[in-house]
């Protein structure tokens, strides 16, 4: 069975990212391999063994063109609406809470924010299959 581990993105700015992703989901780093060209900097935090890893080549100076497919990375919260407020008060770039219903039943309530490099990250309130 397959056990998924990690994710990676490309960053410019591994300062920057590091410091996003620390003030905005606690994520630490775990883990950072310099090699010649590029450096991999596995990010993590208590809630799970799940890892981001920032991939940063050296010498880069262009943003990195996410193109036109549309892909997110998803974590959870215990409470959306303070993750929401703290967000939006460090000045990231939040968009507003969004409630997904069926019949009247809550499916999801989420919003998204947008790390330096323009990734997009869905912030999903901790219930149903979003535990």
């Amino acid at each position: 069975m397959a056990k998924a581990i990690h994710s990676m993105i490309r960053v410019l700015d591994e300062e920057k990212s590091r410091s996003f992703y620390l003030s905005a989901f606690r994520l630490e780093v775990a883990d950072r391999l310099d090699f010649d060209t590029f450096t991999l900097v596995y990010l993590r935090n208590d809630e799970t063994d799940f890892e981001l890893e920032l991939t940063v080549n050296k010498g880069r100076t262009e943003p990195y063109h996410l193109g036109d497919g549309y892909g997110h990375l998803a974590v959870s919260v215990d409470d959306l609406d303070k993750e929401h407020a703290r967000l939006k008060a460090e000045q990231f770039k939040v968009r507003d809470i969004v409630e997904f219903k069926r019949d009247d039943a809550m499916l999801a309530r989420f919003f998204f924010i947008e790390d330096p490099d323009g990734y997009k990250i869905e912030v999903l309130q901790r219930q149903g299959r979003y535990m």
